[in-house]
């Protein structure tokens, strides 16, 4: 029976094995088919600490990844695809794979809504972004089109404006669904101009590589029109990857996972961090540290379960 068995590998995975690891609790990582989270789909990452010029996404993870073995952490490639919390000790199940815990970390993350098309993929990276906090910084004096209508594309469009030279607010119906602090502030920016009522057909610019425009249908009337930007921000929501625990761990009206005491679920020794359960801050920096806190909660569970013994 494993200590501790850690699902997800992102930020939030590594940072938890890093900490289990010099505990000494020999943590088992589910990486899944892909490592890294979402970090491992953005370019350049400035603002983690301690890289004072920057790092790679998929380099950042990289790292992360290496620190994690060099503590004994066992890595495997492969998909969770069951899980058992109903007894103790709890059962993860990846395939034919069967593996029994004292303790489970959730570490899934989320991922961003996407539209939906072709063009949006081939155009991930290279003008496409869902986080502006991260990558707003490559657009200075570019034109800019962020796709939402809620309080996040408000704070997305906010502080795109404060590179860019134009920040086009894509919204779907005729009326923000944003709060109206959020939308004032963003409607008195004179560099934020909204366009009602569109839909993105198409991301324009696969040919060169990089995003050239947006092709928009207007939803009332139909007609098409091509919009010319340099990059397009999408803030339509996050989707908490939660399937596996659905019905098992209790979450949230937004299908996030409920947490006390920063990690706890509601089954005791079964804990969440990172992005899986984290809707407001949803950066790599505080997911590494939620990670930290569920593995160093995870060791306290097992002290118990060592003293009731």
């Amino acid at each position: 029976m494993r200590n501790l068995i850690i699902i997800g590998a992102g930020p939030a995975g590594y940072t938890s094995a890093v900490y289990a690891a010099r505990a000494e609790l020999m943590p088992l990582v589910f990486e899944g088919a892909v490592y890294g989270g979402q970090l491992m789909t953005t370019t350049e990452v400035e603002n983690y600490p301690g890289f004072s010029k920057g790092i790679l996404g998929p380099s950042l993870m990289g790292e992360m990844r290496e620190q994690a073995k060099r503590f004994g952490a066992e890595l495997v490639s492969e998909n969770v695809t069951s899980v058992d919390f109903s007894s103790h000790p709890f059962k993860v199940i990846a395939g034919n794979r069967v593996e029994e815990a004292k303790t489970v970390i959730i570490s899934t993350g989320a991922s961003h809504r996407k539209l939906g098309i072709p063009s949006e993929d081939a155009l991930w990276g290279k003008g496409i972004s869902a986080c502006a906090t991260c990558d707003a910084f490559f657009f200075k004096n570019k034109v800019v089109a962020v796709v939402g209508g809620g309080d996040s594309a408000m704070e997305e469009a906010s502080f795109v404006a404060r590179f860019a030279s134009k920040v086009y607010v894509l919204v779907r119906t005729d009326k923000l669904r944003a709060s109206k602090i959020m939308a004032e502030r963003a409607q008195k920016n004179g560099k934020i101009e909204f366009i009602y009522n569109v839909a993105v057909e198409e991301v324009l610019g696969t040919g060169v590589g990089h995003v050239t425009g947006l092709r928009l249908k207007d939803s009332v009337s139909g007609i098409t029109r091509d919009l010319s930007c340099d990059g397009m921000f999408l803030a339509i929501g996050l989707v908490p990857s939660v399937d596996l625990f659905k019905g098992i761990v209790d979450l949230d009206e937004r299908g996030y996972i409920k947490t006390k005491n920063v990690t706890e679920t509601n089954i005791p020794g079964v804990f969440a961090a990172g992005d899986v359960q984290d809707a407001k801050y949803r950066q790599a920096i505080t997911a590494a540290g939620s990670g930290c806190a569920a593995a160093l909660d995870a060791q306290r569970y097992i002290e118990k379960l060592e003293e009731q013994a």
